[in-house]
């Protein structure tokens, strides 16, 4: 499996974490104030799914970037 495979294959499960502690964080909110670490467990993964995503998004211009720039 290439490089951009596997960053896209992480990318999928990190939004698949994320999703998880946001609905986690809303039951514990929901049963009370929850605990710092739950309400703060979101924010890993979303700060992972922010660089592997800007990375996917600026992929392709710098693939042309670098094409043009052999050209």
């Amino acid at each position: 499996m290439n490089w951009n495979k596997w960053l896209r294959q992480i990318h999928r499960w990190l939004s698949i974490i994320f999703t998880m502690t946001v609905i986690a964080n809303f039951v514990a909110m929901g049963l009370g104030e929850p605990p710092a670490w739950v309400v703060y467990s979101p924010l890993p993964p979303l700060f992972l799914l922010l660089f592997t995503g800007l990375y996917m998004f600026v992929l392709p211009y710098a693939t042309e970037w670098r094409i043009s720039k052999e050209a």
